[in-house]
């Protein structure tokens, strides 16, 4: 038997560094960090524990990698569909969206992620997040900006802001409210990219997006 060719070990090395990425997000999103091991996230993927280690130095940059991940393929999906125009803004708005989403559909995954960039050993640089950047930085620039190396890393932190207040225990802001500070902030219009009435849980959000508002009605006037 002829052993097997560079392309091919890359090709399997590849594979291998995938399914231990999903599993992460997976078991992450079904348990939380702190209950999810190493060896869970090998079993899950079918692999060998001790390739966990050959690819990342510990499990806190395999879930970021693993997150960055995820993150970049939602906002890949989004910006593929066919635009409606050839508005830059249109394509920020997906983005937004796109990440947004994230906060709504897998709040265990994305509040442990964010708790994650504020631990002692800080933002992981990886490929998966270079991916992430890329694509922001992609959309800055066609939205119109002159200043990507300004505008993208503002871009980034006004949307990790979105979603670490969409995540916050006990007093979550809603989507929607996030959503319509970004776009104004972008002079984007509603029916841009995913609106909330159009995703699946809309009655959810519209829920919450009153009794926001009804909270804010009830406080006492700031003195």
């Amino acid at each position: 038997m002829s052993p097997r060719s560079a392309s091919v070990n890359e090709e399997l090395r590849r594979r291998s560094r995938e399914r231990l990425l999903q599993a992460a997000v997976e078991l992450v999103g079904e348990r939380g960090f702190e209950a999810t091991t190493l060896g869970d996230i090998a079993d899950r993927a079918g692999s060998a524990r001790g390739l966990v280690s050959y690819y990342f130095p510990g499990k806190r940059q395999l879930v970021q990698s693993a997150v960055h991940r995820l993150m970049h393929r939602t906002l890949e999906e989004a910006l593929e569909r066919e635009p409606r125009t050839e508005d830059g803004r249109e394509r920020l708005a997906r983005a937004i969206d796109a990440i947004l989403g994230l906060a709504r559909d897998r709040p265990v995954l994305m509040r442990q992620h964010m708790a994650g960039l504020l631990h002692a050993e800080g933002f992981v640089q990886c490929p998966e997040q270079r991916r992430l950047a890329e694509l922001l930085g992609e959309t800055v620039a066609r939205y119109g900006s002159q200043t990507v190396s300004v505008d993208y890393p503002m871009l980034r932190a006004l949307l990790m802001g979105a979603v670490y207040a969409a995540l916050v225990p006990g007093v979550p802001m809603p989507v929607p409210v996030l959503r319509a500070e970004l776009f104004e902030r972008y002079g984007l219009d509603w029916e841009m990219g995913v609106p909330p009435e159009s995703a699946p849980d809309a009655k959810a959000e519209d829920e919450d997006l009153s009794r926001f508002f009804a909270t804010e009605e009830q406080r006492p006037e700031r003195r």
